[in-house]
């Protein structure tokens, strides 16, 4: 996935194919996340910005890390749900049968959710990062820092959903308990978002 043109991938969304799906777009919005907040850091040195030199380079790296894991999860996302299209269709002619498949369809969906609770943690992290960036950014770039909490909010919100489809089928109650716990923060984080916007739209109106 991560090599292919944008309009390959846009082309494969709009398939009708399993995958990719939500969960991959979602993975690629935290993606952008991490590519914008990239960008506003980069444009954030320089003597003007000295002050802030290490918090900035810090974020370069981090940002880097970031988007390079949700490139990773977006491939992982498609290839989960694939495993999940392919469980439902084993076969079920027989009592073993119907137990074996159903079995193997409750861990392939525990392993779809994997991916997008995942996703939660890189667009919790790119929220933490506008904020870090937001007060010291380069005020030129400073749109591009909502952008990036949009497009992490985008992403916890869509993995959120994601995660839920997935929890109706899940027989392990530890893994249920983790994935709930980790759905349940998204709220937080999209008021989060909301505010860096405003934040930013504040100061641009000024």
């Amino acid at each position: 996935m991560r090599d292919e043109k944008i309009s390959e991938y846009l082309d494969r969304l709009a398939d009708r194919v399993p995958a990719p799906g939500g969960g991959a777009a979602a993975a690629l919005h935290a993606a952008q996340a991490a590519a914008l907040l990239g960008m506003v850091a980069r444009y954030t040195t320089g003597d003007k910005y000295a002050e802030h030199a290490s918090s900035i380079t810090e974020v370069i790296a981090l940002t880097d890390e970031l988007r390079a894991v949700a490139l990773r999860l977006a491939e992982e996302d498609a290839a989960a749900f694939t495993a999940v299209t392919e469980a439902y269709k084993l076969p079920r002619d027989t009592e073993e049968a119907k137990a074996v498949r159903s079995a193997t369809i409750a861990a392939a969906l525990v392993g779809a959710a994997k991916p997008p609770a995942e996703v939660l943690v890189v667009a919790a992290a790119c929220i933490e990062l506008a904020e870090k960036l937001l007060p010291i950014g380069n005020p030129n770039v400073i749109t591009d820092v909502a952008a990036a909490a949009e497009a992490a909010r985008a992403a916890a919100t869509t993995a959120r959903v994601n995660i839920e489809i997935n929890l109706g089928g899940i027989r392990d109650e530890q893994a249920r308990i983790e994935l709930t716990t980790q759905a349940t923060r998204v709220d937080g984080l999209a008021t989060r978002a909301d505010r860096i916007t405003a934040a930013v739209r504040k100061e641009i109106v000024r």
